[in-house]
C-alpha cells in the first residue's frame, strides 16, 4: 500500500530525530543549543567538524537538485528538518552563508566551471564563506558602496581596494563574495546608482586582505572589518555579467527567505520556551501583564511561521515577502526585553546557569536585530517603494 504524504513526512521527521540523537553527542555535545559564532562557548573548529558530520549524513543541500549533490527534498521536508534540528539542540550553522545564500546564487548565475569548483566544498562542509556587502557609510544604503575592483591588464586578475564592515564570520571563512564598483559597465540593467557593479568571489587568506574582528557587547566577536588593499582574485571569478552585480547581489539577498527561516523561528521557539519555563519557576507568570506579553509573543511567533511558509514559494509576490525582516526583527527585540523582565533583578547579575545566561545573551544580541541587514526605517522605505510602488 502506498504511503500517504503525511506518513512519509512523519517518517522523515523520525529519521531526523533519530540521526540527531545518535550524532549530536560525544565530542559534539558541547555544541548542543549553541546559537552560533559570537555565542559564549561556541567552538568554531568543532562547529566545522559538525558541518562535515551533517554532510556525511546527507543533511546539507537538502533542497538542491541531485545534479549538484542534493536530495531535492520537497519544501515540507526542508521545513521539518530545520524545525527538528533546532528542537534536538542543533547548533547555529557556520556553513549557512555558503549553503543558503551563495550556493543558490551560484546555481542561478554561475558558470559550469564555478559550480563545479565551489558547490562540492559547500555541500561537504569544508569551505566557508563570508558576505562582503556593507561598508562604512554604505550599510542599509548598500548602493553607496565605494569598494572598487579593476582588472590587471597583465594578468587578467581582479584587483580589489576598499573596506567592508559587519562582515559575519570572515575570521572563520576561506572565501568572501564582494560587491564592488568597476569601471566596466557591461550589460547592466540597473539604474545609475546601481550600475557598474560586480560580485566577486575572493579568497580571504592572502596578503591583500586584512580581517579585524569586532568585539561586541557580549564580549565575543561574530562580525569583522575587512580591508582590501590590492587583494586579488581570478578574472573568471565574477558572478553574472560584469556591471550587473547589483542584480546578482539582490538575488542573493532574496535567498534569505525560504525554508531556512523556519529554522530561525524554531530557535525563537526554543528561546520563548525558556522564558515561559522561567516565568513559571520564579513566579513571574503570576503577573497578568507578563502572562499577556507571553501570550502575545506566542501568537506573534505563530504568525511569523505562517508568513514564512507562505513566502517560501519563489513565486510569492515581493509585497508579501518584503515584510519578513521587519516583522521578525521587531518581534525578537521585544522577546529580548521580555526575557529581561521575566529575569527581574537576576538579570542585573552575571549568571552562570546556562539557561539564564542564554536569556541575557538573547537580550544583548536582539538589540541589533532592527539595525543590521537594513534598519527599520530602511525596511519601511523598501516596502513602500519596491513592494507597494510608492514614490521615493
Amino acid at each position: 500500500m502506498k504511503m500517504q504524504e503525511s506518513e512519509i513526512n512523519e517518517a522523515f521527521r523520525a529519521e531526523v530525530r533519530e540521526w540527531m540523537a545518535q550524532h549530536l553527542t560525544g565530542k559534539f555535545a558541547p555544541l548542543k543549543h549553541a546559537s552560533g559564532l559570537g555565542a559564549e562557548g561556541y567552538d568554531a573548529e568543532l562547529a566545522k567538524e559538525w558541518e562535515q558530520e551533517l554532510a556525511k549524513g546527507g543533511w546539507t543541500g537538502l533542497g538542491w537538485e541531485p545534479r549538484y549533490g542534493g536530495r531535492n527534498a520537497p519544501l515540507a521536508q526542508q521545513v521539518i528538518f530545520h524545525e527538528e534540528y533546532v528542537r534536538c539542540g542543533g547548533p547555529g550553522r557556520i556553513g549557512h552563508i555558503g549553503e543558503t545564500l551563495l550556493a543558490p546564487t551560484l546555481m542561478a548565475f554561475g558558470t559550469p566551471e564555478q559550480k563545479q569548483r565551489f558547490l562540492p566544498g559547500i555541500l561537504a562542509g569544508t569551505d566557508y564563506w563570508a558576505q562582503g556587502y556593507s561598508e562604512p557609510g554604505a550599510g542599509s544604503d548598500l548602493a553607496g558602496i565605494r569598494t572598487k575592483a579593476h582588472r590587471d591588464a597583465a594578468t587578467g586578475e581582479w584587483v580589489i581596494n576598499g573596506q567592508k564592515v559587519w562582515t559575519s564570520w570572515a575570521h572563520e571563512s576561506e572565501w568572501v563574495f564582494v560587491l564592488a564598483r568597476t569601471d566596466e559597465t557591461g550589460a547592466s540593467t540597473a539604474g545609475p546608482r546601481h550600475a557598474g557593479m560586480v560580485l566577486l568571489l575572493v579568497p580571504i587568506k592572502q596578503a591583500g586582505v586584512e580581517v579585524r574582528p569586532i568585539r561586541q557587547i557580549t564580549g565575543t566577536s561574530e562580525f569583522n572589518e575587512v580591508f582590501f588593499d590590492g587583494a586579488r582574485t581570478e578574472g573568471a571569478l565574477h558572478l553574472g555579467p560584469v556591471g550587473d552585480g547589483w542584480k546578482v547581489a539582490m538575488y542573493l539577498l532574496g535567498c534569505e527567505r525560504g525554508a531556512s527561516t523556519l529554522g530561525q523561528q524554531a530557535h525563537f521557539r526554543y528561546e520563548l520556551d525558556l522564558i515561559i519555563d522561567l516565568a513559571k519557576r520564579n513566579g513571574a507568570a503570576r503577573d497578568p501583564l507578563i502572562r499577556q506579553r507571553l501570550a502575545k509573543a506566542d501568537m506573534g511567533l505563530q504568525t511569523l511561521r505562517a508568513h514564512a511558509l507562505r513566502s517560501s514559494d519563489e513565486s510569492t509576490p515581493l509585497r508579501v515577502a518584503s515584510v519578513s525582516k521587519y516583522a521578525w526583527s521587531n518581534w525578537h527585540r521585544d522577546l529580548g526585553e521580555l526575557a529581561m523582565d521575566v529575569l527581574g533583578e537576576q538579570g542585573e547579575l552575571v549568571l552562570k546557569e546556562p539557561a539564564l545566561a542564554a536569556l541575557q545573551q538573547l537580550w544583548l544580541v536582539s538589540r541589533a536585530d532592527t539595525i543590521y541587514a537594513g534598519t527599520n526605517e530602511i525596511q519601511l522605505n523598501l516596502m513602500a517603494e519596491r513592494a507597494l510602488g510608492m514614490p521615493r
